[in-house]
C-alpha cells in the first residue's frame, strides 16, 4: 500500500472505474488505481469534485491537504468501523486521571527507550560524535528510570522536557553542520533540519489521526495531551511513541544527501523546503516510512485492546486505511514521483 502525493499547479483529479485520473490543464497526465492507495496528500492548486472525496472515503482512504506556505494540514477522514462502544470507553477513560497518567508514563517509556537506543546505535557510524551521543544516552536512561516516580501529568511533562533537551543535544552532534541545526525550534522553523522535522511530524501526525479514526477512536480525545480546542490530542499522544522513528527518517535523508541545505529557502514564514526538495522528500518519506507506520499501527492496536479487550478483532485491528508492514509497494509510489 502507498501514498499518492500530488504537489503540482493546475492539477485536476477525477474518479474513473476505481482509479484516479490526473489531468494537467485538461491533458490526461496519469491514471492511478485506488486499490493500492491508503492515503492521498494534496498540496498546491489541486481541484477535484466532491464525488471524488466520496469514493476515497468509501474505500477508507484518508486525504491530507497541506495548505499555505507552511503546509498546515487539513484532514478528510475515511469511513471508520461502526462500533461506538470504543469511543464511549475512550471518553470515559479520558476523565480518569489514574488511567491518563499510566498511559502517559508508558508512552514516555517507549519514547525514551527508542531515543536512547537509536542514539546509542549512532555511535558506531559517527565516531566523532561518540562523546555527545553517550552523554545523551545516559541522561535519557536516567530520565527513564525516574518515570515511575511521576504520578501527575505535569511531572511527566517535566521529564519529557528534560529528556528532549539532552536528546536534541545528541542529535545535533550528527546532523550536518551545513544545516545549521543547534536546537529544536518551530513556528516557524529557523533552519533546514528543523523545517524537515516539522514537515515530517505534520505528515506523521496526519497518519496517526487518520489511523485512529479508521480504528474507531476519536483523534481529539487524548490522555497525555488533554482535550483542547482545535487539537487532535490522541494523535499527539500516539506521535510521542513514534516521533524518534520520524527523526531517524529525517537524519537518513540528510546523511544520504537526498536533501541538502540548497533544497531549503528562507522567508518571513521561516525556513521551508522548496519545490524541488519536496519532490525528493516525498519519495524518500515513502521509502523510509514503513517502520514508523508499523509502530503507529501497533500503538493503535494496543490502545484499542486496552480500552476494550472484547472488541472484535477485524473491526479494531485491521482497518482498511492502516497499511500492513508486509504490504509490497505499488504503482502509486511511482506516481508520487511523477506528480511531485
Amino acid at each position: 500500500m502507498s501514498t499518492l502525493f500530488v504537489d503540482r499547479r493546475d492539477i485536476h483529479l477525477e474518479h474513473d472505474a476505481g482509479a484516479l485520473v490526473v489531468r494537467d490543464r485538461g491533458e490526461r497526465l496519469a491514471t492511478v488505481p485506488l486499490a493500492p492507495i491508503t492515503r492521498v496528500v494534496l498540496r498546491g492548486s489541486v481541484t477535484l469534485q466532491a464525488s471524488v472525496l466520496g469514493h476515497l472515503g468509501d474505500r477508507g482512504i484518508g486525504v491530507v491537504i497541506l495548505s499555505g506556505r507552511k503546509g498546515e494540514a487539513t484532514l478528510f477522514f475515511g469511513r471508520p468501523h461502526n462500533d461506538a462502544r470504543l469511543r464511549v470507553e475512550q471518553s470515559r477513560r479520558s476523565l480518569d486521571e489514574r488511567f491518563c497518567v499510566g498511559y502517559a508514563r508508558a508512552l514516555m517509556h517507549t519514547k525514551f527507550e527508542r531515543q536512547y537506543q537509536w542514539l546509542s546505535a549512532l555511535r558506531e557510524p559517527y565516531p566523532q560524535a561518540r562523546y555527545a551521543l553517550t552523554q545523551a544516552v545516559r541522561q535519557l536512561q536516567d530520565q527513564q528510570t525516574q518515570l515511575p516516580r511521576a504520578h501527575q501529568l505535569d511531572s511527566l511533562r517535566g521529564r519529557e522536557g528534560a529528556a528532549a533537551s539532552c536528546y536534541f543535544a545528541g542529535l545535533r552532534a550528527v546532523v550536518p553542520q551545513s544545516l545549521g541545526f543547534n536546537e529544536r525550534n518551530r513556528r516557524p522553523p529557523r533552519d533546514p533540519f528543523n523545517a524537515l522535522l516539522s514537515l515530517t511530524y505534520t505528515l506523521a501526525h496526519a497518519e496517526a489521526a487518520l489511523a485512529l479514526h479508521a480504528a474507531g477512536l476519536d483523534p481529539c480525545v487524548g490522555f497525555y495531551h488533554q482535550i483542547s480546542h482545535s487539537r487532535e490530542s490522541l494523535a499527539c499522544d500516539i506521535m510521542e511513541a513514534v516521533r524518534p522513528l520520524a527523526d531517524r527518517m529525517c537524519l537518513e535523508m540528510v546523511a544520504s544527501q537526498t536533501l541538502t541545505a540548497d533544497h531549503f529557502g528562507h522567508s518571513a514564514a521561516g525556513c521551508l523546503l522548496g519545490k524541488a526538495g519536496r519532490t525528493r522528500y516525498y519519495a524518500a518519506y515513502e521509502a523510509h516510512a514503513p517502520a514508523m507506520r508499523q509502530a503507529l499501527r501497533q500503538e493503535v492496536k494496543d490502545l484499542a485492546r486496552t480500552l476494550m479487550p472484547d472488541l472484535p478483532e477485524p473491526a479494531t485491528y485491521v482497518p482498511p486505511w492502516i497499511p500492513s508492514p508486509h504490504d509490497p509497494g505499488s504503482d502509486a509510489a511511482d506516481a508520487a514521483d511523477a506528480l511531485g
